[in-house]
This record gives structure tokens, sequence and C-alpha cells, in this order.
């Protein structure tokens, strides 16, 4: 028998390679968008204002991608304030100058100038999100990102007969920068909005707001899915649909095993796939978001947005008004733990890591700074608010971002020295020693050497007050392998730990007053914010970043920034 030499046998196994690339990109597509950044005129709840719009859109256009496709987007800022766009869990595999949070990836795009955004979507299916990542302009620039599965590939599901994006959002009457400036400067919390919306429109539970009123028509019998997202600024929801069940079939462009509820919680930057049934009387019907507020004594929104779902065979008389859903109180906290601990992964071959190679022990919260009675000190009891992770609270820097830092080694923008553990131990969600209130400031990171496993302890405290914080990892996704309440305890705690079909998200929420366990692969080289999505927190220093290393060989190895990268 003939005996293959080395050579041939390495031909072979290029010929297998080159054939499975060009499949790939065979079936791979190309997208090219232009965002133009613009103030647009829009009216709502009887006031007409201009506002910072994509492409005079809001919500902005919805992108619709495949699994493997790669996205050219060129944001022109025709706008008066600095803007960058941040792709809300889409991995960035090796191209971190794309992610898009100011001053961390990338300096902002400055009036009159432009910026490409270039990545590819790399083994990610469902709903992801983008929105701008620069001050609060987060609060009207934003839209849908929906991946859809490879040419030739299905859904874990039946295919549904409508695909439709709900987007929740919050409006103010008042301009949004104008809000933030006026919290910047007193140091007190901001000024709630004045209503929920969504898919940019408040609904008819508020005045002059009826015309505009969204409207999903469907079909006696028919499935539709709908790609629930919260824009919110600042606020957690509830979501329900009058008479109608949700199967919740994927979070945060992951799928899930499938269950069936009558409400969802859903934190800002968190996606909720869900699959309604036309299967009631033909009729109308809201389906309506409201708050989830957690946080003692503060103010919040306490309204409640709706859409119509319209059957398109009404009976006589079923123009009337849409019966409304039975939403949960604002604190019902029972409803939002039973619905997330049903979220329950499907196991597949990228299994949760076992061992742990760098164990992190993060307090996150509010805090308060002492200064001088006066206009700039109008926080609780002549303080101002501020907010830490490990009782630092994070500043970002203005010379240039920290990913070119760190790529050009340029000196003085930050230093690797952030807390792996709390400096201090205490009762975290007890009475907190007031020595412990007031954080210090600075821009501290952490690196991770690449390929190492981290876990992540989150753990809320009751500084000012216990509260659910949406915790959002940039440039991953993670499992989620425990929650709970009060003081995380390693002796009893992880023992409970799920390690066989824990969720994967990229954005948590931490209960209020409790914990959440994360894991994750430092396998995405590069700098990476890691922050409460809730935008007020963020300002007040809820965050901090990490450094992954780059690994050996191309595919681990980020890429160099764009010539067209804005500069500081």
């Amino acid at each position: 028998m003939h005996k293959r030499s080395e050579m041939e046998t390495c031909i072979s196994c290029l010929i297998v390679v080159i054939l499975s690339l060009l499949s790939t990109f065979a079936n791979a597509e190309f997208h090219y968008h232009e965002f133009i950044v613009q103030e647009t005129s829009v009216t709502r709840l009887c006031r007409t204002k201009n506002i910072i719009t994509v492409n005079g859109q809001i919500p902005g256009p919805t992108l619709i991608v495949r699994n493997g496709d790669t996205m050219f987007v060129t944001v022109v800022n025709k706008a008066r304030y600095n803007v960058t766009i941040h792709w809300h869990g889409v991995r960035q595999m090796r191209t971190p100058w794309a992610d898009g949070p100011e001053y961390v990836t990338q300096c902002p795009i400055r009036p009159g100038g432009f910026y490409t955004y270039r990545f590819t979507i790399e083994n990610q299916e469902g709903t992801l999100w983008w929105h701008a990542h620069s001050r609060w302009l987060r609060a009207t620039v934003y839209g849908a990102l929906v991946i859809l599965p490879k040419q030739g590939s299905n859904f874990p599901f039946p295919l549904p007969q409508k695909d439709v994006p709900v987007i929740l959002g919050e409006w103010w009457n008042r301009d949004i920068i104008a809000v933030q400036r006026q919290a910047q400067f007193t140091g007190a919390a901001p000024n709630i909005s004045d209503a929920y919306t969504i898919n940019g429109q408040p609904g008819d539970l508020y005045r002059c707001s009826r015309q505009g009123t969204v409207k999903f028509l469907v079909n006696p019998g028919e499935k539709v899915l709908l790609r629930v997202i919260n824009a919110a600024l600042n606020q957690q929801l509830f979501f329900s649909v009058a008479n109608h069940m949700l199967t919740v079939v994927g979070i945060d462009a992951t799928y899930n095993k499938p269950f069936t509820t009558n409400v969802i919680m859903i934190g800002p930057g968190q996606t909720t796939n869900v699959i309604l049934t036309a299967n009631q009387s033909p009729g109308r019907y809201y389906m309506a978001a409201r708050a989830y507020a957690t946080a003692r004594n503060a103010q919040f929104d306490n309204t409640t947005t709706t859409a119509i779902l319209e059957y398109t065979n009404l009976n006589s008389g079923a123009n009337s008004r849409p019966s409304l859903p039975q939403l949960p109180a604002f604190n019902d906290t029972a409803t939002a733990t039973a619905f997330v601990n049903q979220l329950r992964g499907i196991p597949n071959n990228n299994r949760v890591p076992n061992q742990i190679d760098e164990s992190l022990f993060f307090t996150v919260g509010l805090g308060l700074v002492n200064c001088t009675p006066g206009p700039r000190c109008q926080g609780p009891n002549n303080t101002r608010f501020a907010a830490s992770v490990n009782n630092v609270s994070f500043v970002l820097p203005r010379r240039t971002s920290l990913l070119q830092a760190y790529y050009q080694n340029i000196p003085g923008i930050y230093t690797l020295d952030f807390p792996p553990v709390p400096p201090v131990q205490f009762d975290y969600t007890g009475n907190v020693p007031q020595g412990l209130w007031q954080p210090r400031f600075g821009t501290k990171l952490y690196k991770l050497k690449f390929g190492s496993t981290v876990q992540i302890v989150l753990q809320d405290t009751a500084i000012f007050s216990t509260e659910d914080h949406p915790i959002h990892l940039h440039g991953y996704h993670f499992w989620v392998v425990g929650q709970g309440f009060g003081n995380f305890n390693p002796q009893t705690d992880t023992a409970n730990f799920n390690l066989v079909d824990p969720p994967v998200r990229n954005t948590i929420d931490v209960p209020v007053g409790g914990w959440a366990v994360i894991r994750f692969v430092a396998d995405n080289p590069g700098v990476w914010l890691f922050h409460c999505h809730i935008d007020s927190h963020l300002a007040w220093g809820l965050a901090m970043s990490f450094i992954v290393e780059n690994g050996i060989g191309e595919k681990q190895t980020m890429e160099p920034p764009p010539p067209d990268l804005p500069q500081c």
C-alpha cells in the first residue's frame, strides 16, 4: 500500500482548511451602514423639542445581520455634542477599537467628524442593541441589533410568523444634557423621566400620546417573536401583555431553556426574546411596562407605557379601550426574583470553567462625598452622590483613551492597582460604618492574563441604600453561576452554584441587598469597561476597567487601531 508523504498530508490538510474557510466566507455577508447623528424636532407629551437622533429616527435603525457577518458602520456627527456608539453585547473579538465607550476604547467623535466601526459577529445569535456611549445621549440614540442564525441554520424553536423589536425607553421633557449637567452641578439625583416609551412612543395613558401609540397587528394563531430591549437610561422595568403568556427563549443574544411566564423583569442594557401566541379572542390588548424600583426613599417615574397588540379580524365593538395587563407593584422583588430564577442556559461544548485563576470580590453601590453646604452639595445632608466598586469611584481620562494608552504605552493615564477585594470588610448590606461612605477617586485598572478563568462576586452595599444594579461587561458574555440575598458567604453559597446550565448574559442585575457571581474566560484582548448600566450611577463612578493581555498568534491578538480612529 502506498504510504502518503508528510508533504502530501500537509497539502491535504491545507486544502480542507481552505475549503472550510471558503465555505464560511461564502455564507457570510458584509453590511455597510451610515449613521447620521443629528438634531431632530419631535413632539411628545404635548411638547415639541429637538433631540439627538440617528438618521432622524427614534429608535434609530434596526440592523439585521447573521451570525458570522461583518459590519461597517460609518458614524457622521452632525450634532453639537461629542458622540460614540457602543454595540452592546457584541463580543468584538480582537476588535476592541470598535467597542465604543467614550475615553475607554476611543476618543469621542467630535462635531463634524466621523468614524467607521468595523467588526464581525462571531458565534452570537439573538438580540443585542446599539446606543450612544457618551454623556447621556443614550436617552434618544439607540436601536436594535438583530442577529439571525447562519444561512442553513435555524432557531432552536419553531420559526415564528412575525419578528418584532420592542424597545423600552425613557423620555424627558427637558433636554437630557441639561438634566445631566444639573445633576453633576448639584451632586443630587437627576430629575426623573416624564414617561417611559415603547419604540419611541409613550402610549395612550399619557396626555397627547394616543395618536402615536405603537400598534402591532397579529393574525389569530400566529406566533410572534418579541425582541424586548431595555434602553431606559436609569430604570429596571416589568413588561407584560394583557391576557397573553410569554415563552422566554433567549437573553442577551444567547438561547435559554424555554419557560412560560406572564411577566418579565428586564434591567437597563438587557434583552429578552419571548414568543407570544395570538390565541386569545380577537381584540385589542395592551402590552405595557412600568418601573421595578428598589432604592429606599428614592424618587422614580411611577408611570406606565403602553403599545397595542391588535388582532386583524376584530369583532364588532372591539375598538373599545384595550385591556391592561396586571403588572407587579414597583417594589415586587419576589416576582423579579422568581423570573430570574427560571433562567437556565442550554449546555453545550462551551463548559463553565471549574478551575478559577482569578477570584475577585467587588462591592458595588452608591456613596456620599462630604462637602461645604451650597449649590454644589444638594445630595442627602449636604453631600454629593458618588458611586464605587471596591470603594474606588472610577474617573475617565480626557487626554486619550484607556485602550490607546495601553496599546501605545502612554504613561500617566491609569494605574494597575485596582483592588481585587474590598479594602475593608464590613457588613455590606447592614449598617455601614460612616468612614466607608466616601469613596476614593481614581483611574485604576485590573490586568488579566490572556486565557485566564475569572470569577467575580458582585456584592450590593447599603451605604446610601441597597439597590438592584444592572452590571455590564464589555467585550464578553459570562455565566451567572449564583445569586442570592444578604452578604455572600463563600462557605455556604458556593455549594449552591449552578455549574450545569447557568444562564449566559452580558448584563447581570445584582439583586437588591444581595449578590451575584459570574464567570468568564479572558479570551478577548483589549481594555474593557465593567460598569453599572444605570447612567446616573456610571456618571458617579460605578465602574472599573479590565486590561486583558494579548495572547500568542493572530487569532488571540487584537488588531491595530484603524487610521480614522478619533483623537482627543
